[in-house]
């Protein structure tokens, strides 16, 4: 089953130079991944009674050309698999004369409401959503390691306008982390985006981004304030 819906960059979205922003093109993708989980039962509204929710591991994105502002965009999902654990969903983003312009993956959990535990992903759930057998990288989702050395660090309080409907900071924000400590340019600039989500981060604590580059390549590792935990690995290029 493939899901289409359509997007217009506004204001919000854009960065000064008129360039639709990460954060924003990921939210393009969250929203039209939401459209497809709420027509086959399982998204946000069917929560309190199902008590499953999907918890979202990874992205993998590739930016074949950043649109600017005004522009009308299409986004295009499926689920491409489904194993005992995990939950692969792919995208594909249109300008609007039918060109590709990007190119995303994503790894998924299921969630129980009421015992707050991950999952298998059952039966009912595979029946739900229809397979489509086409991949848009040539190989799945990599783990990311975190980087040994670090170039910066730079401190962030979370704030209660950062959490989402699972009581932790929703996964967007984190770009917004990763921007606090990002050079400018890599953030404008970057085609290749990777996120992995390790642990929650949750109201009213505080947390460390640490910045490193290696060649090409810009690493945000954001762990909690005492650095025991790991909260997530950003990296672009």
């Amino acid at each position: 089953m493939y899901v289409e819906h359509n997007f217009f960059i506004g204001l919000r979205d854009i960065d000064f130079k008129n360039n639709l922003k990460i954060k924003s093109l990921l939210s393009f993708l969250e929203d039209v991944g939401g459209i497809h989980s709420n027509i086959v039962g399982y998204g946000l509204l069917d929560i309190p009674e199902k008590k499953r929710s999907w918890i979202l591991l990874n992205w993998k994105v590739k930016i074949l050309r950043r649109p600017k502002y005004a522009e009308n965009l299409t986004v295009k999902t499926w689920s491409r698999a489904l194993d005992k654990l995990y939950a692969y969903r792919d995208f594909e983003i249109y300008d609007e004369s039918g060109k590709i312009i990007c190119i995303a993956s994503s790894k998924w959990v299921l969630f129980d409401t009421q015992k707050l535990s991950i999952i298998k992903v059952e039966d009912a759930v595979k029946e739900a959503y229809t397979i489509e057998l086409k991949m848009v990288f040539n190989e799945e989702i990599k783990k990311l390691t975190e980087p040994k050395n670090f170039d910066d660090v730079c401190n962030i309080k979370v704030t209660r306008d950062m959490i989402d409907v699972n009581g932790h900071v929703h996964n967007l924000n984190y770009i917004d982390f990763a921007s606090q400590i990002l050079p400018y340019e890599i953030m404008q600039n970057a085609t290749d985006i990777e996120v992995m989500y390790k642990k929650e981060i949750k109201e009213f604590t505080n947390i460390k981004c640490f910045y490193t580059k290696q060649e090409n390549d810009h690493f945000v590792t954001i762990k909690s304030e005492d650095e025991k935990e790991l909260h997530a690995i950003i990296k672009l290029s």
